[in-house]
Formats: C-alpha cells, sequence, structure tokens
C-alpha cells in the first residue's frame, strides 16, 4: 500500500526543509557550545579560585607546623600522579578528578622531601549544574528546531501550494485551455508585498491572456477570410461551369474545386477553434461505417472488420474523421490502403514512406506538408479536431515494415454488434 504524502514533499520543499533544518542544529549547537563553555569556565574558574586559597592556607600551616584543615594533607590519597608529579617539580596546579566517585577539585603544591601538598574541593553541585545546564541546552534546542521547523513547514506548503497551483494553470494553458488564469490575490492587491511567486502568476496570466487575444484574432481573420471567399468563389464554379470543354476549362474547375475545398476546411476549422461544437449521438455500427465511408471515397481501400461494435457517437463528425484519413492515405501514401475494425478501434494504414516525423511526434500541423505534396495540409488537422469533439483518441505512427498507420480509438462502453 502506497501512502500519501503530504503536498509538500516535493523537491523544493524538502529542500528547504533541510536547509531550515541544518541552520537551526548548527545554530543551537553553536550556541550551546558557547553557553556551555562560558559556564564551565565560570564554574570552574571560581572552584580553582577557592581550591588555590586553600592550598596557601595549608600551605602556610604545613609550613607553621600547624595541623592541617579537613580536606588538606601531604600525598593524600587519590592526589592524581600528574599533578603530584607538577607539585614535587616545585609548581602549584590544580585539577578536576574523581575521588571516590565524586567531582572533586584538587590543588597541590610543593612540601618537603619530595612530597606534594594537596587539598581537596568537592566539585559535585557544580558538575550536577553543569549537567542540568547541558540538558536544558539539549531541551531547548530540540524545542526551538521543532518549532522553527512547524513554522518552516507553513511557510514552504503555502508558497509551494502557490507554485503548484501555477504549474496546473501552465498544463491548463499548454493543454488549450487559454482561459485559465491563477488569479493570485496578491497581484490584485497593490498593497499587499509583491513577492517572486507572485510575480510569476501575474506574468504566466498576462502571457495567457496575451496568447488568448492573439489566437483570437487568428481565428476570426480565419473565419473572416473564409466567409468572404465563399461568395466570389461560388460564382467562379458557375462561371466554370459555362465554360466550353477542353483541358483549359478541366483546369480551371478543378483549381476552383480545390479553393472551394480550401474554404470549406478553413470554416470548418475555425468552428472548431471555437470550442463551441455540439454532439448529435446516434448510434453507429462501426464497421457498416467505414465500408459506407470507403465507398463514397470512391477509392479501391480494403475493408476488415474483425469485430464490428455500437457506439453512441457523431455519425456525421466520424464520417469526416474516417474519410480524411482515407483520403490522406491514398494521396500521400501508397497501395494498398486498407481500414480495420476491432472493437472501438479503428486503425487506416497505407503501405508509403510513412509519416514524417514532426507528425508523429507533435500531430499534425496546419498548411504543412512534406516533399512537396499536393494538399494545404488541413485534412489531418480536421481529424483531430473532430476528434476531439467526439472524445475519441487520434494517434499517429510508422509501421516497422513501412506506411503511415492512424488509430482512432472510440470512447465508451460499446455495445457489441457482432462479428462481421
Amino acid at each position: 500500500m502506497r501512502l500519501a504524502l503530504p503536498r509538500w514533499t516535493g523537491t523544493l520543499a524538502l529542500k528547504a526543509l533541510a536547509f531550515i533544518t541544518v541552520m537551526c542544529c548548527a545554530l543551537a549547537a553553536l550556541l550551546g557550545i558557547l553557553v556551555h563553555v562560558s559556564v564551565t569556565n565560570q564554574t570552574v574558574g571560581q572552584t580553582r579560585d577557592l581550591a588555590l586559597s586553600r592550598l596557601a592556607d595549608a600551605t602556610e600551616a604545613y609550613e607553621a607546623g600547624d595541623s592541617l584543615l579537613p580536606g588538606a594533607g601531604v600525598d593524600p590519597p587519590g592526589l592524581p600522579a600528574s599533578l603530584r608529579a607538577l607539585a614535587v617539580a616545585g609548581h602549584r596546579g590544580t585539577m578536576v578528578a574523581d575521588n571516590e566517585g565524586r567531582p572533586t577539585m584538587w590543588a597541590a603544591g610543593p612540601a618537603d622531601h619530595e612530597r606534594a601538598l594537596a587539598v581537596v574541593v568537592d566539585y559535585s553541585q557544580q558538575a550536577r549544574t553543569i549537567n542540568a545546564l547541558d540538558r536544558a541546552i539539549l531541551w531547548s534546542s530540540a524545542l526551538a528546531i521543532g518549532a522553527t521547523l512547524l513554522v518552516g513547514a507553513f511557510a514552504v506548503t503555502r508558497v509551494t501550494r502557490r507554485l503548484h497551483a501555477t504549474a496546473r494553470v501552465a498544463r491548463r494553458i499548454s493543454g488549450g485551455d487559454l482561459d485559465a488564469r491563477v488569479d493570485d490575490p496578491r497581484t490584485k492587491d497593490p498593497s499587499r508585498p509583491q513577492d517572486e511567486v507572485a510575480a510569476v502568476a501575474a506574468a504566466l496570466d498576462s502571457m495567457a491572456a496575451s496568447l488568448q487575444g492573439k489566437l483570437l484574432s487568428e481565428q476570426r481573420f480565419t473565419a473572416d477570410v473564409a466567409h468572404e471567399l465563399r461568395t466570389p468563389l461560388t460564382g467562379l464554379h458557375a462561371a466554370a461551369e459555362l465554360l466550353p470543354p477542353g483541358r483549359p476549362t478541366e483546369l480551371v474547375r478543378d483549381r476552383v474545386a480545390a479553393l472551394r475545398t480550401l474554404t470549406e476546411d478553413l470554416l470548418e476549422i475555425s468552428r472548431l477553434d471555437t470550442g463551441r461544437e455540439r454532439l448529435d449521438l446516434d448510434a453507429v455500427s462501426l464497421g457498416a461505417l467505414a465500408e459506407r465511408v470507403v465507398r463514397a471515397s470512391g477509392t479501391d481501400t480494403e475493408v476488415r472488420v474483425v469485430h464490428s461494435v455500437v457506439v453512441e457517437t457523431d455519425r456525421r463528425r466520424l464520417e469526416r474523421v474516417l474519410g480524411n484519413l482515407v483520403a490522406n492515405a491514398h494521396r500521400h501514401g501508397r497501395a494498398p490502403v486498407s481500414v480495420t475494425v476491432d472493437g472501438p478501434t479503428v486503425t487506416v494504414r497505407d503501405h508509403g514512406d510513412g509519416y514524417p516525423e514532426y507528425l508523429v511526434e507533435h500531430g499534425p500541423q496546419r498548411f504543412r506538408t512534406e516533399g512537396g505534396s499536393r494538399g494545404h495540409g488541413l485534412g489531418l488537422t480536421i481529424a483531430v479536431g473532430q476528434a476531439e469533439v467526439l472524445g475519441a483518441k487520434l494517434s499517429f505512427r510508422n509501421a516497422p515494415d513501412g506506411g503511415a498507420v492512424a488509430v482512432l480509438t472510440l470512447r465508451g462502453s460499446p455495445a457489441s454488434d457482432g462479428p462481421a
């Protein structure tokens, strides 16, 4: 079972939290060391001064022949060997060491006959104070780090959430939804601080608005041009029909027909670009429809129905998609051309040179054809647009043994109509 990760577990959030954690730990360690060293030095210094003062009193009493006070003696048991050697050499010194399991401050100086005079001061209370201080530093550091991490996680989560929202809007725009906007509240209120995320969101919204305006202008221009061309083309077509028979007349009629086809295709694309096309659903048998499209094309195309199904779709748009795929296969490919129906999937295959690399990777592009082929490059573009309206998936690839393959997969759960 996969665990659901928090929203802030992205790379940026993890790096930010890791950086905050490292910096908090480093700062806590530095402050803890400084406090520990300062307090320890102060405590040890005070105890050392006390031990040296008692050693001076013991030395004075020893030289006067008086009895030594408790805690003072000559070569007392437990005196560290290194400190005794220092005292025998004629120097005074102090050392903290365990004596009978208790922390003790020793102070020693020279006596006589290579002996050391030493005093002992109980260091247990000071050691307990330093240990308590160390524990307080650890606990306070842990609490400070935890609180900082919570605040940092909250701050980073807010930033990454806004970044994720911006990324989602960017993906929607790249998918064709030009109405998508981030609408960051900070970009609408000049009195609020404008951070870098707000700047990115504002730039993305501005880019989307500019892109949408340019595309709408292009769509309106395409639609207007196509509409304006229809009337003179209709008259030109009527005039061409009145020309006397002959080769020049055939050429004129052929070009007029090509212009009329281009104009109708432009109008169809402009309608598809608006995204307002509505489906006229009907029960359609894919096998029968494929056969009807091939007959209407007047081409020598083989139809193989492996398994026919009945689907709810728009009959006219589906015929348009299959008709364009068959026409493209004959225009830009080579025979044999086949149409295979297998369940909700229709495959159109030719045996030509295959689709151009750009088309397989990025899909068809308007007014772009390869190798000087005839045509205006709108047939596959219209097929893709109509397939999107149908909610179908249209993909393009090249067969390993040569030839172009277009695969149309209709959505939904079709009801079987029986094998062909």
